[in-house]
């Protein structure tokens, strides 16, 4: 089924309604998705790069305090 959406003529909050609405449904039905097989190789490899590496992650919390402190 082909939906379309009158894009031109949406104002910028409109599409980014309809992105959340997107979002949201495919949150509510995430358990008939799966991810793509080189999706687990990505993740491996990031996570052996993040081990060997000396630099410490901070929680997600405390990565938006530290962006929105330099965008300020």
């Amino acid at each position: 089924m082909a939906s379309s959406l009158p894009l031109k003529t949406m104002t910028v909050e409109e599409k980014l309604q309809a992105m959340e609405s997107l979002w949201d449904d495919l949150c509510a039905n995430s358990e008939s998705m799966s991810s793509p097989p080189w999706h687990e190789d990505v993740l491996a490899e990031r996570d052996a790069a993040r081990e060997g590496d000396d630099e410490k992650s901070e929680d997600w919390e405390a990565a938006k305090r530290n962006i929105r402190n330099n965008v300020s």
